[in-house]
């Protein structure tokens, strides 16, 4: 039997993997090992994204935890690291997220949060599940009854509260600025505007018009092309996508270019630096990063953290190491200062205001750093448990790697999830990476095949 959570919380095909009876048997195991331990009942925040099956799982996850005697403060549709926010603000016992982030509508998940808003390690999600099994195989659990039950209260002061800390995180306004946003039909479609509106500037939405079926179809940070659009027909400044639970944010700039996480990260990296509010002058990233963001931080003086891929893992090193900054590629972006998880809103105000401080456009702020051409290839039906012990594999690279040089970069990753390996190649030439790509992934397909 598998392991039901997965990197971010439990997630599959709602009313298939995922079923009522399951989150509501999953929030009474969370109650039982979240909960707090003092005298008074504990107290869990609970939001989710428009999904349409995020209405049942709500009423689901509300059941449980009040029946197990949780009082509970229901949000209603707001981002992830909204929740994670007020679960911190409120000094909640734990918060309950239902979202699938940048996955298709027909897909839900369940994410915790700890007290004071934080990811669960991997113990915490152990005991969940395995209370969760016990209590499906009949095991009893205290009920409690009467005036015991928790209280469920609609909490619509949860929208004002986290826009205003959004706002209240930066370093200036953005008057004068226009702005593209693209909300994904998701989490944020009334959240990121007001946000941007409110800190001063002139607001474009895409993608801000939720019907539960329509999350993240063609809008948001997986499908950039209606942002890329948009921006230049209204000639704004620069455009911010989010994903469906908006804890991720891509941009483009005026010009309609995409800027990827890394780029954002190097901008947002040498601003804190500058005002002295780059933890030990140090980013966080993941070993996807591109080989021009590893350059860049070390023209610039910046030191680099490389972790496992995963916002996770970027985390667990920011907290490991008191660092300030840290996030990956795909948009995911952490600024302890301000969160404790990926706020794709507030990494767009953050680059917006950047953008405000400087009077510099984007693109000219995102050539701090070159991204240098890069090619993956997902080798399939491979045993991925031989990466690191096949000889075959292992001369192959450092041939790749020979060829390269010291401006090139090669990594071979199994996948956590799939019988597959991913073959990364960059090099300063498209065709050489291409070509060396391939080769690799032809050697990995013999030698594992």
């Amino acid at each position: 039997m598998g392991r039901l959570f997965g990197t971010d919380g439990v997630r599959g095909v709602a009313n298939a993997d995922l079923t009522a009876e399951m989150a509501l048997g999953l929030s009474v195991a969370a109650a039982g090992v979240l909960g707090g331990t003092g005298a008074g009942r504990s107290l869990a925040v609970v939001g989710r994204d428009p999904r349409a099956s995020g209405e049942f799982l709500e009423a689901a996850v509300v059941a449980g935890l009040a029946s197990a005697g949780v009082d509970v403060l229901r949000v209603g549709v707001l981002p992830t690291p909204a929740v994670a926010y007020l679960t911190g603000s409120l000094t909640a016992d734990f918060g309950v997220m239902l979202s699938a982030s940048h996955n298709p509508m027909p897909d839900n998940g369940i994410k915790f949060f700890a007290g004071g808003g934080h990811k669960l390690a991997d113990d915490l999600e152990d005991r969940i599940e395995a209370a969760y099994r016990e209590h499906a195989a009949g095991q009893p659990w205290d009920r409690p009854v009467g005036a015991g039950v928790g209280r469920v209260t609609d909490w619509d002061e949860g929208f004002d509260e986290y826009v205003s800390h959004l706002v209240g995180a930066l370093p200036n306004r953005l008057d004068g600025l226009k702005i593209v946003l693209d909300t994904a039909h998701g989490a944020a479609a009334r959240v990121a505007p007001e946000a941007f509106a409110r800190a001063g500037a002139r607001v474009v939405t895409i993608g801000a018009e939720p019907d539960g079926l329509n999350i993240n179809d063609g809008y948001g940070s997986t499908h950039l092309d209606a942002l890329r659009a948009a921006v230049t027909e209204h000639g704004a400044d620069l455009g911010i996508a989010l994903d469906g639970d908006a804890d991720r944010c891509l941009a483009a700039d005026a010009d309609g270019r995409e800027v990827d996480g890394d780029q954002i990260l190097a901008v947002l990296g040498v601003a804190m630096r500058e005002a002295g509010r780059l933890a030990q002058d140090t980013v966080v990233a993941t070993v996807m990063s591109n080989l021009g963001f590893t350059l860049a931080m070390e023209r610039e003086g910046l030191r680099l953290k490389q972790t496992a891929v995963g916002d996770r893992y970027v985390l667990e090193e920011m907290r490991r190491g008191g660092y300030s900054l840290g996030g990956e590629q795909s948009g995911h972006v952490i600024v302890l200062d301000h969160a404790t998880t990926g706020d794709g809103t507030l990494t767009g105000l953050l680059l917006a205001a950047r953008v405000a401080a400087t009077r510099r456009p984007l693109a000219e702020l995102a050539g701090v750093m070159e991204r240098l051409p890069q090619v993956l290839i997902n080798v399939r039906d491979v045993d991925r448990s031989r990466v690191a012990d096949c000889r075959e594999l292992t001369d192959a690279v450092a041939e790749a790697e020979r060829q390269l040089g010291a401006t090139g970069r090669v990594l071979l990753r199994p996948s956590g999830t799939e019988p597959l390996v991913r073959v990364m190649v960059e090099a300063p030439d498209a065709a050489q990476a291409r070509t060396v790509a391939a080769g690799l992934a032809d050697v990995v397909k013999s030698q594992l095949g």
